[in-house]
């Protein structure tokens, strides 16, 4: 029988390395890339084409939720299965990846049998959830809450704001008190949320998509 073929996404180098042994040691995975950020992960899938991916969350440039809009979006990765291995628990995480097409979202300290079977599951198509963050989603159910979180963080949205009122990077960081980095880096995250090539088309495309009224 074939072995699974599986990717490991995570920019922390001794937990990849040692995630890596850890499934290289059981006879039926094969690691065929591993990348520690989001672009990188991106190039190495798209040339080893693993069934199976485990990726972080929370990384330095283009994160853990991004990194998956990315892969739905492409037809080459868009049915590849995707399993968020972090330590998050965090709502805003949580429900991002499940909104971005996550197939299952499973801690870290997760035991290597229960890491096994999640991967096992995810590649027969079934869903996985840690079970110290089900609760979380049972209880968003329970209550009527949207599971799906918004396309764009709160602070993003501030920032789009001014963004459509013609605000430079310098006048946004002003009113936002806030740096300019981090205007920058906010701007770049909303520019891969809503796959715009410019601030223009940003603002656009939030009109079109009820993120943003005429008035703001």
């Amino acid at each position: 029988m074939s072995k699974l073929r599986l990717a490991v996404v995570d920019d922390h180098a001794l937990f990849r390395a040692g995630l890596i042994n850890l499934l290289q040691e059981s006879p039926d995975f094969e690691v065929v890339g591993d990348a520690g950020d989001g672009r990188a992960a991106l190039e190495m899938i798209e040339r080893t084409h693993p069934a199976v991916i485990l990726l972080d969350v929370n990384m330095p440039g283009m994160g853990g939720v991004e990194t998956v809009r990315a892969l739905r979006s492409q037809p080459s990765t868009r049915d590849c299965k995707i399993l968020m291995l972090t330590i998050s628990k965090s709502e805003e995480d949580l429900f991002g990846a499940i909104q971005a097409g996550a197939d299952g979202y499973l801690l870290k300290n997760a035991e290597p049998d229960e890491l096994q079977r999640a991967i096992h599951n995810i590649h027969q198509g079934l869903s996985v959830l840690s079970p110290q963050v089900t609760r979380q989603v049972l209880g968003a159910l329970h209550s009527g809450t949207n599971v799906r979180e918004p396309i764009l963080s709160e602070r993003e949205m501030e920032v789009l704001r001014c963004l459509a009122q013609g605000n430079t990077t310098l006048q946004t960081a002003k009113t936002l008190v806030i740096s300019e980095n981090t205007v920058k880096t906010h701007v770049r995250h909303i520019l891969e949320k809503l796959n715009a090539a410019n601030r223009a088309e940003a603002v656009s495309k939030a009109l079109q998509m009820g993120l943003l009224t005429t008035k703001e």
